[in-house]
């Protein structure tokens, strides 16, 4: 399952809605991506989603 490792955000649950107001169930899925980190002066590798990838590159400039 797509689960980000630093904030532990996971798939969402929601509604497809038709023309016709039917609704059918759809998952929104977090943007996962596997990239290389350093936390604590050591280089990990780790599944975070994209709005943590934001914050950590905010934080290191």
């Amino acid at each position: 399952m797509a689960k980000c490792e630093l904030c532990g955000k996971g798939p969402q649950f929601g509604h497809n809605v038709s023309h016709s107001n039917k609704a059918t169930n759809r998952r929104f899925n977090p943007n996962i991506q596997r990239v290389r980190v350093r936390i604590d002066g050591q280089v990990r590798r780790m599944r975070l989603c994209t709005r943590c990838l934001r914050t950590l590159t905010k934080k290191a400039h």
